[in-house]
């Protein structure tokens, strides 16, 4: 698969095409990211922020669960991520799986 360039802080939003701003991301989160800075926490009516890649530590808001198959969120940003970009379809847990197999996956923290 390959990557694109995300703008964390979306061109729409008035984010900089600089690299302090960019990031790769696959295309299907890309697109469900869209133009949004902020996500739902999944059962609460409240906001919050978007993981931020580049200032934020993925072991600090997401945990790899079921063998590396899942993603889980451990902190409102976290779960707010896992359900905006929907990170735990069937078809991206099959691909986890295959990557397991191979010893490619789940990556080292």
């Amino acid at each position: 698969m390959a990557f694109e360039i995300e703008h964390l802080k979306p061109e729409a939003s008035g984010g900089p095409t600089v690299r302090r701003n960019l990031w790769l991301a696959c295309p299907v989160c890309n697109k469900r990211k869209s133009k949004r800075t902020r996500v739902r926490v999944p059962g609460a009516k409240r906001m919050v922020r978007l993981f931020n890649p580049r200032r934020d530590r993925w072991t600090d808001h997401f945990r790899w669960v079921e063998g590396g198959e899942r993603i889980e969120g451990i902190t409102d940003i976290g779960r707010a991520m896992v359900a905006a970009l929907e990170l735990n379809l069937s078809v991206r847990v099959a691909a986890r799986k295959v990557c397991i197999k191979a010893g490619h996956h789940p990556p080292a923290d």
